[in-house]
Formats: structure tokens, sequence, C-alpha cells
């Protein structure tokens, strides 16, 4: 079995997991920054290390659930890991949750899955094969200005008043998982997805691949790419967008302060 097979296979059982245990009534922790984790954030991420650490036991582990082990550091490929991702969507019976999986070879993705399983969508890529829906290709819109564009994020960011510049009208939606956010980016539903504030690995790796893939630039506020497998997996911001938005967001954020 190829590396995108497994991880198609291993996030399908992670998600049919992940709902069951939710049917049945979770229990419900919160982390030392007050994020909550449940039992069923747990049972995907040990589900998924013994099933892909099985199957490729060469390769280094980075999971948002498992403690880091910085032998991942020597390693030439590691899994990168969000068993759940947007926990606050899962607890809260709504449908924006997804599995985040990606190989990442030394320090760019070379496969990606994210599996949204209420909504029935798996987004897909390898490295220089294009990104797909459900096995049908993919592609970003041709959004070229801000203006009335539809972004994905927080709509009170936008509408904050310590803007330098105030934002145009848009269509603002929130959608809890970052990485089915981009990967929306990546089917053209839409245009952009912006996060001025700090993203793990996790969070990244997968739907980075796929949003590059597809054709949108994915990097940080200051323009920079995604550089990933490194001693802090953590990245300053997020921007994904069609390639003439992307510069028209950058202008706007550059002067945030990193805290990378």
């Amino acid at each position: 079995m190829d590396d995108l097979a497994l991880l198609l296979d291993a996030a399908h059982e992670a998600g049919e997991l992940a709902g069951r245990l939710r049917r049945q009534g979770l229990q419900i922790e919160y982390k030392a920054g007050g994020s909550p984790v449940t039992n069923a954030d747990l049972a995907a991420d040990a589900l998924l290390k013994q099933r892909l650490a099985a199957a490729r036991p060469d390769y280094g582990w980075l999971s948002e659930e498992t403690a880091d082990d910085e032998g991942r550091l020597s390693r030439r490929r590691i899994f990168v890991v969000d068993p759940i991702d947007g926990t606050r969507a899962f607890l809260n019976d709504r449908p924006w949750w997804s599995i985040s999986l990606a190989i990442v070879e030394e320090d760019r993705p070379v496969a990606g899955v994210v599996f949204a399983p209420e909504l029935s969508e798996t987004y897909a890529a390898e490295a220089g094969a294009g990104a797909t829906r459900n096995g049908d290709p993919i592609r970003v819109s041709d959004a070229a200005r801000l203006e009335n564009c539809k972004m994905a994020g927080d709509p009170k960011l936008f509408a904050h008043p310590a803007w330098p510049t105030p934002w145009p009208p848009m269509d603002v939606q929130q959608r809890n998982s970052t990485a089915y956010r981009m990967c929306l980016v990546a089917s053209g539903d839409f245009d952009a997805a912006v996060a001025p504030v700090t993203k793990h690995d996790w969070d990244l790796a997968a739907a980075d691949l796929i949003a590059t893939e597809a054709g949108g630039f994915v990097g940080d506020h200051l323009g920079e790419p995604f550089r990933y497998n490194r001693p802090k997996p953590v990245q300053a911001s997020l921007v994904c967008a069609t390639p003439r938005l992307a510069p028209l967001i950058l202008d706007r954020v550059r002067h945030i302060r990193s805290g990378n």
C-alpha cells in the first residue's frame, strides 16, 4: 500500500471511531491552555499511531495528542497528525471537524489527507500530483479582489478596529477546523483563509499540501512558506488564498508581530 492510500484508510477508520465514541457519550478534559480534549481525540490518536507506525516503522511521529519525541528530527519522513482538528465543533455537534494526516519528508509535506466525516468529504494530495475531493480534481477559485470575496475565518477578527486599514466588505464565515478551512480554499468554495495567530504543524501540514497542489498560496503573514519538522513545530500565522488574493492579504497583515 502506498503512502496516500495508507493515510486515506487510516483517516476513515479514525473518523468512524470518533463518531461512534461521540454517539456513546464523550469524556472531556482541558489542557493547560484551556483547550478541550476528549476520549475520542485520544482514542483516534492511539488508533492512528498503531495503524501508521505498524505500516511504516521507520517514519517519525508528531501528533497533537502525543508527547513530542525529538527523535523525529533525525527521521527523513514523519507522520504529522491531528486526530480531531476542530474539537470544539466536534463537541458542539457542528460538522466542521476533521482528521488531518500528513507525511512530511525533510521539511515539506509529500502526502496529505483531510477527512471531514460528517460532511462526507475527503481531501487528498500527493506532491506533484494535484489535489482531490472525494477522488475528483479540485482547483482554487480565480478570485482577485478582496471586496465580496468568501473568507474562512472569525468575523470579529476582520471587524476589529485595530487594523491599520479596514478590511473591505467580505463574506466571512467561521469554520472550526483550520485544515478544513484550507481545504475549502483548495476546492474553490472559499477564496481565502486567514489566521494571524500561531498554528502548529499538525493544524497545517496536510492541508498545506492540498491547497498548494490545488494552485493556492499557503504561508505565514510575511509570505514565507511553512517548513515542518523543526524542533519547535509551530508556525507564526496562516494565509491561504488564491494566487491573486494572496498579495492583497499580505499587504494588510505584514505588520503583525510574530509570536513564533
